[in-house]
């Protein structure tokens, strides 16, 4: 069993407007000691923004009063949520949910200095489930990626749009292609490309009737019974691709969030290693249980320093708390589980 301690909260609310609800889901990356967090941050008017701040051993020690990023058009009215960030090639790419109050779709930002960040525009497909369920149903995908088209048709209605989310970076290219790590309920999925301007609808539908062959995980254990999707960005090991990612449990009460890790091979991010067979961390602490939303822990941010990976995640949508392992325990532990599907 892995050791694995609470470093306590870490991000509460403020009496801002812009976070006087909730913080949350934070982008973390690691420079000259200093940890800069992007977090999601939540208002009673139930809109999302993005706020920033810096930790130095886990302490704040600069908080801006305003968002770095906020809703600025209609496809982001009602949130720009839930970011990761990843440095590549000299550029940091920031990702994040765009919600229009319907639909939830990919967007980023990129940024030179962690300071201005230029927004890049949504790279979702413009695809609505009702289409998509016919894609699926010619693809070599499971069932359950058709349950859930009928699932958001019969809530949302035949025009809503897939639902795609928890996008991350992979900090290297392969083959000189990005690595896009990204979730289409109920697994999550890598695609690769040149340049962002590939991704047109038209590339977005051929790479559906793919997609069994372009999926990293899948739900597979007791607690991931409902779904999975991806956390923190990508860690290079020695070992493999080290990937934090949440899992939804449908239990008697609702649903719980834990938080799992997998290893991915280097050269091949689609070969697994190996995968946690129980949860990282469940939602324990009364702050995990009880919320905005309850029973939660998402993670969506992740350092390595002194041979420690601190884990930053959302606390039942209302605060921001962190854990941290031994490196090479976890790698350890993964490398003991291969998956054989």
């Amino acid at each position: 069993m892995i050791a694995v301690k609470n470093e306590g909260i870490i991000l509460e609310k403020t009496n801002l407007e812009f976070e006087n609800k909730g913080v949350l889901n934070p982008a973390c990356i690691q420079t000259d000691g200093i940890t800069h967090m992007f977090y999601r941050a939540s208002n009673h008017n139930e809109v999302s923004s993005i706020g920033y701040c810096q930790l130095k051993d886990n302490k704040v020690v600069k908080r801006l009063k305003e968002p770095v990023l906020f809703p600025e058009y209609d496809y982001e009215k009602k949130g720009v949520e839930d970011p990761r960030i990843t440095l590549l090639e000299g550029t940091y790419y920031l990702f994040y949910t765009a919600y229009d109050g319907k639909n939830a779709l990919i967007s980023y930002a990129t940024s030179k200095d962690l300071v201005h960040f230029a927004k890049q525009g949504l790279i979702s497909p413009k695809i609505s489930y009702d289409e998509a369920e016919d894609i699926f149903r010619e693809s070599k995908v499971r069932e359950r990626y058709t349950m859930f088209e009928m699932l958001y048709k019969e809530k949302e209605g035949k025009d809503i749009l897939l639902f795609e989310k928890d996008a991350s970076l992979f900090p290297q290219k392969f083959n000189h292609k990005f690595a896009l790590l990204h979730r289409i309920l109920p697994g999550i999925q890598i695609v690769y490309f040149n340049n962002f301007s590939e991704l047109t609808e038209d590339r977005w539908r051929d790479y559906l009737k793919n997609l069994g062959d372009f999926i990293v995980l899948d739900p597979l254990f007791w607690f991931e019974n409902r779904n999975i999707g991806g956390g923190c960005p990508p860690i290079e090991t020695k070992d493999g691709w080290l990937i934090i990612y949440h899992a939804v449990e449908v239990a008697p009460f609702g649903k719980i969030y834990h938080a799992s890790a997998a290893l991915l091979d280097l050269k091949n991010p689609l070969k697994v290693l190996g995968r946690l067979k129980e949860p990282l961390f469940s939602p324990k602490a009364s702050w995990e249980k009880s919320g905005v939303t309850n029973n939660v822990v998402f993670p969506t941010g992740a350092v390595v320093r002194d041979k420690r990976l601190y884990i930053y995640y959302g606390a039942a949508d209302k605060l921001i708390a962190a854990k941290s392992v031994d490196l090479a325990e976890l790698l350890t532990e993964l490398k003991k589980n291969s998956i054989t599907l």
